[in-house]
């Protein structure tokens, strides 16, 4: 069997990071563990990246570049009220399919606050430039509307929330919803 490169080594990093920092977060997740799951020594870890902080860095980066990605192609080709159908289903799909994508991003909004309380505002640079250019992803296909960009982020939150509380699909909580129709 062939040696991993550094550079897939470091890929297994941000994905075995991903899975331990979404459950855990920031503070409750240890290198120990982020390297027990890789396959690695810790001091092989960080010659892979200088600390735990680079490494969440590293997976929240993955993280929103993902969610653009996954926007970005639903979205190709269609405008307005068929992009929001396409990118609202797609969302939908990944965070229902995909747990540990939607509590990584939650564990993304919770380490920014935290950091930035102790004074450190890298985590919160780091996180807004993300969600800065989710925003461009967003707002070019919805027609360059502010209003209908914050609307469909403002529902994806909710989703965020209302998935994550394993509200069944047919239940109440989502009627208020724009979601995508089947025919779409």
């Amino acid at each position: 069997m062939a040696r991993m490169s550094a550079e897939e080594r470091r890929e297994s990093v941000i994905r075995a990071a991903t899975t331990e920092f979404a459950r855990g977060g920031y503070h409750g997740t240890s290198t120990e563990a982020i390297a027990r799951r890789v396959g690695v020594s810790q001091p092989y870890l960080f010659r892979l990246f200088p600390g735990k902080k680079a490494i969440f860095l590293a997976a929240a980066q993955r993280c929103v570049e993902d969610t653009i990605r996954m926007f970005a192609e639903a979205a190709e080709g269609l405008e307005g009220e068929e992009a929001r159908q396409a990118m609202g289903g797609a969302y939908i799909e990944t965070v229902s399919e995909q747990p540990e994508w939607l509590m990584m991003q939650m564990q993304m909004y919770l380490a920014v606050a935290a950091a930035e309380e102790e004074g450190d505002h890298e985590f919160g640079e780091a996180v807004r430039a993300g969600w800065m250019r989710l925003w461009d992803t967003i707002h070019l296909p919805l027609g360059a509307d502010a209003v209908e960009t914050t609307t469909f982020l403002a529902q994806g939150m909710l989703i965020n929330c209302l998935v994550a509380m394993r509200f069944p699909a047919g239940h109440r909580a989502w009627s208020g919803l724009a979601l995508p129709t089947s025919d779409s």
